[in-house]
């Protein structure tokens, strides 16, 4: 520790979010070196390579091979599939001297489709998988939690290359099985859920979430099927069609001071009570305005019609239209539609055949038959027993609206939706033929034919999986890594003055690294006291803390388990046989 180029500390950065970031930064395992970005540390590197060697032994062991392509991309084959303009402001941009276009690697399909192509040529190349592990670059908005979500970050990223969908299937099944191995092994609590394919394109999608309370993706899990899903995957259930002959006809009522859902049920109970129950807000039509931003930056209107009970999910919304963003309307574009009034719009304005043309696409609940109450375009009043079908159509469905706690499960019958939070820790995709098409990745298959290779992509963050595991492997103390991450197995602790006890320490170090056990040894004299030892020790968080002190005159030393807080005293000449059995166990 004399020589270890590591500086703890005892308060939080000022900008820290989260548990693992403060306690990376408080430990001596990153810093900070700009908004998004980190330098790793000694000891942070050490948790890192672990992670990173982990990775690399699964992705071996199911036969996938590494290569490592560059950083610095050239422009061409991200605009050969339109990706250049698609990812808008979120990648970074670069020029040569000599005028050239660039960019820092976001994610590497192109580069793997094209190294495909270069080499191989027929179908008994083929099944291949190969891998990178390499420093991926996107201009995140809003960088947070640390490691968790930066500018600059580390990913696993491998493709699968076959001339049949069962060769797909096949290599898919293959990650998925080498994935749940190394997030095993990594040490962290996850589930595997029902994804969107995003950008990325493809179809069967999957993401591995670390289930942590402070994690930026919400997931949903059926009590009854074990039905799982990012909320941005959920599908509703359409209603079937029902009959609307009984509804009375559509009718406009006032609704004096009705301009929220809130309002409007208070009117409506007091001046146009309901025979059969009170009315709710899950009764009303609410109709958001939305504007579409297009990467070339073209802004297209969007109504989207939903119960009133629910709010737009707009990271629900995004992972529908992406790569296409979203933005809330302003106030000047809403004034280029003078027929739509603010607080009352309904359906009679909207939609694609409408004066205002906008596209107007509902929520599935908004189904054939359902009546609602909505705006009727005309200022504090509302349109009763509006009907799907009869009074209005809309564009189409969108899935946009929250998903809830308590909602039915679109997989079975009998079960209801929790919610939970996690962090995506690795995807995979089933990516089809997108990019081979783009790219013109063919092969000859038994024929002599040309066919379009499919492919299928599969990351893991392996840079965030750093403070991911520090999320779920920490006390009061300071980090109590598991073994098998941790920056070393044993750390000693000399606690006193007397040069025995350095004598006795360094000689119990010196044994087990002639063991292969790797040793922190707290070799810090003069004004380091024992207690600024022991508290160094609970917070770098090494598992397994051996202190040489005081029961020193009996012959003894004490082992502590980092992560339950068990100890045990054992005999000097005993010690590294048993230090190094626990590590080994």
């Amino acid at each position: 520790m004399s020589q270890l180029f590591v500086r703890t500390l005892r308060d939080d950065p000022n900008d820290a979010e989260v548990p693992s970031h403060r306690l990376l930064v408080r430990a001596g395992y990153i810093r900070r070196a700009a908004p998004g970005i980190y330098t790793w540390l000694p000891l942070g590197l050490k948790v890192y390579r672990n992670v990173e060697r982990i990775v690399r032994e699964e992705m071996d062991a199911m036969g996938a091979q590494e290569l490592q392509f560059p950083a610095l991309l050239p422009k061409e084959p991200y605009e050969a599939t339109n990706r250049w303009e698609e990812y808008g402001d979120g990648i970074f941009r670069v020029k040569d001297r000599k005028g050239a276009d660039y960019l820092l690697g976001p994610t590497h399909e192109e580069m793997f489709t094209l190294v495909v192509k270069d080499l191989y040529s027929s179908y008994k190349d083929l099944p291949v998988s190969l891998y990178q592990i390499q420093t991926k670059y996107r201009d995140e908005a809003r960088p947070r939690a640390g490691l968790m979500r930066g500018r600059e970050f580390v990913m696993k990223d491998s493709y699968s290359f076959d001339y049949t969908h069962a060769g797909l299937e096949a290599s898919y099944a293959a990650h998925r099985a080498a994935y749940i191995k190394t997030f095993d092994r990594l040490g962290f609590d996850y589930v595997i859920v029902k994804a969107t394919a995003g950008a990325m394109g493809g179809s069967k999608s999957e993401e591995f979430l670390a289930k942590l309370e402070v994690g930026e993706d919400t997931f949903v899990q059926c009590t009854s099927c074990g039905y799982a899903a990012n909320v941005e995957a959920v599908t509703v259930p359409t209603p079937a069609p029902i009959a609307y002959d009984g509804v009375p006809a559509a009718h406009v009522e006032p609704t004096p001071d009705a301009s929220t859902i809130a309002k409007l049920v208070d009117a409506l109970n007091a001046d146009h009570p309901r025979a059969d129950r009170p009315w709710t807000a899950a009764d009303t039509l609410k109709n958001v305005l939305m504007m579409l931003v297009h990467p070339d930056g073209t802004r297209e209107p969007l109504a989207i019609g939903l119960p009133g009970d629910r709010e737009v999910d707009q990271k629900r919304l995004e992972g529908q239209l992406e790569p296409i963003g979203v933005e809330p309307m302003t106030e000047d574009e809403l004034k280029q539609f003078p027929d739509v009034v603010k607080g009352y719009i309904g359906p009679g304005v909207l939609g694609e055949e409408s004066k205002t043309g906008i596209r107007f696409l509902v929520d599935p609940r908004v189904s054939e038959g359902t009546a609602w109450v909505a705006g009727a375009d005309l200022h504090e009043h509302h349109v009763v027993d509006l009907v799907v079908g009869r009074d209005f159509t809309p564009d189409g469905t969108i899935e946009a609206a929250e998903v809830r706690a308590g909602d039915a499960c679109p997989n079975c019958a009998d079960g209801v939706l929790e919610t939970a939070r996690g962090i995506e820790m690795g995807h995979i995709f089933q990516l089809g033929t997108k990019y081979a098409e783009a790219l013109d990745l063919k092969v000859l298959d038994e024929n002599g034919k040309l066919v379009t290779v499919t492919m299928g992509s599969y990351g893991i963050g392996v840079s965030r999986a750093v403070p991911v595991i520090a999320e779920g492997n920490h006390d009061e103390l300071g980090l109590c890594w598991p073994r098998e991450i941790a920056p070393a197995d044993v750390h000693i602790v000399a606690a006193g003055k007397d040069a025995t006890l350095f004598e006795a320490a360094e000689a119990l170090s010196n044994e087990l690294a002639a063991q292969g056990i790797e040793v922190i040894y707290d070799d810090r004299a003069g004004k380091v006291s024992p207690g600024v030892k022991f508290k160094d020790a609970e917070l770098i968080g090494v598992p397994t803390i051996v202190t040489v002190g005081r029961g020193l005159v009996d012959g003894l030393v004490e082992i502590k388990d980092r992560r339950t807080g068990e100890k045990q005293d054992v005999a000097v000449a005993d010690a590294a046989a048993t230090i190094a059995a626990i590590v080994r166990s």
